[in-house]
């Protein structure tokens, strides 16, 4: 009897761990980074790259930063989401554009239009595993004080802007910051 029951519990529990993994977003990766400050960028911006950004410079006010690449065919989808972010909030959208060709991302600029307040190059991706970047697109959501607030993996959607990030950007007014 033993010799059935106890691989029969194994495939029971094998069966439960595997279908409670199923019901997961994988988009809903939990992130360390979150309620942290954001890491620190120093980095060279794409259209004047003799000057570097700084985490300072996104102190203030809320920032969103955006990971994105010319390659990335799901950045393509997004960026109408944020041109349209840029044109009807006052919400300032750093890129980080990462691992490309400067010359290629300057183009899908001048093609697509440009929603950033300003990009910063992250060439070799050392940025992006300081921020825990998993791939492109990737955004970050900043509090007034540099403090990541949220984590979208994978494209922005209006709903994901309407549902998660204007609220919270509403709460950052409504706490005085």
């Amino acid at each position: 009897m033993l010799r059935y029951t106890i691989p029969l519990i194994i495939f029971i529990g094998l069966v439960l761990f595997f279908a409670d993994g199923l019901q997961r977003d994988p988009r809903q990766v939990p992130s360390p980074f979150i309620d942290k400050p954001a890491p620190e960028l120093g980095v060279p911006r794409l259209k004047t790259p003799d000057q570097e950004i700084y985490r300072s410079d996104l102190l203030g006010k809320p920032a969103l930063v955006n990971v994105w690449a010319s390659w990335c065919v799901a950045c393509r989808a997004e960026h109408e989401v944020l041109l349209r972010l840029a044109r009807e909030t006052q919400l300032p959208i750093i890129g980080l554009n990462y691992k490309d060709k400067r010359e290629a991302a300057l183009q899908w600029l001048a093609n697509l239009g440009d929603p950033y307040t300003t990009i910063a190059v992250d060439a070799d991706g050392r940025v992006g595993i300081e921020w825990g970047v998993y791939g492109v697109p990737e955004s970050f959501l900043l509090d007034p004080q540099g403090v990541i607030r949220y984590k979208q993996i994978g494209p922005l959607t209006w709903k994901v802007v309407e549902e998660e990030l204007l609220p919270l950007i509403q709460s950052f007014e409504t706490q005085g910051g």
